[in-house]
């Protein structure tokens, strides 16, 4: 049986989220087409993760034999957190953009399953895992926007994933998400709604066709 490691970030419930709103749509999809399999959520926003400290980091290169008790829980909750990510067969991440860039909780986490000689390195232990990111954002930073040079959320996020876990990453960009909510963006609701709808079946279109490809 196929898991699926869903990864909400949002500080928002799904009713004011347009991340999770659209990782929820899928696993909606996934469990319909796989409903024996496996879902790990991990929601940052309601259970968040402590940041990386010098114990967790100084225990994953050293001896664990010589682990301090402060390093031997710190480091236990990094290979909780890796094993999850070691055992997912996909991968679906809300990413909402909060202030250019990612939400610190999502941070932690990466900080915390980012190890050296087994996540990362020369053979990461998580390669070729597809991974869907929900990037959405209250704006457009799209090529040939205005503020596309303020764009930290994809580019990032394809680095770590990709460049430092070998993840497999694809994205989904629900834009303009403000748009319904400040009257100085009025004239894009037809353009939010139509990011929306789309991210929404993309969502759906994805789930099914990872459910196939690991079926296969």
């Amino acid at each position: 049986m196929a898991t699926l490691l869903l990864i909400d970030s949002s500080l928002f419930p799904e009713g004011g989220s347009a991340s999770r709103s659209v990782t929820a749509a899928f696993r909606k999809a996934w469990e319909e087409q796989h409903p024996d399999g496996t879902v790990i959520h991990r929601d940052l926003a309601a259970d968040p993760l402590p940041h990386l400290d010098g114990a967790g980091a100084s225990a994953a290169f050293s001896d664990p034999a010589t682990h301090t008790p402060e390093q031997q829980a710190a480091f236990a909750l990094r290979v909780e957190l890796v094993e999850e990510l070691e055992r997912a067969d996909a991968i679906v991440i809300g990413a909402p953009m909060y202030n250019f860039t990612i939400p610190s909780t999502l941070k932690a986490w990466l900080d915390q399953v980012i190890i050296m000689g087994r996540t990362a390195g020369e053979q990461p232990s998580a390669k070729g895992t597809p991974v869907t990111v929900v990037a959405s954002r209250g704006g457009s930073y799209a090529p040939g926007t205005p503020r596309e040079s303020f764009e930290y959320v994809q580019n990032y996020l394809t680095a770590v994933l990709n460049g430092g876990l070998g993840l497999d990453v694809d994205f989904i960009v629900p834009e303009l998400t403000m748009a319904p909510n400040n009257p100085a963006m009025a004239e894009l609701i037809p353009l939010y709604e139509t990011s929306r709808e789309k991210a929404h079946e993309d969502a759906a279109a994805k789930a099914k066709a990872l459910v196939a490809r690991l079926a296969a």
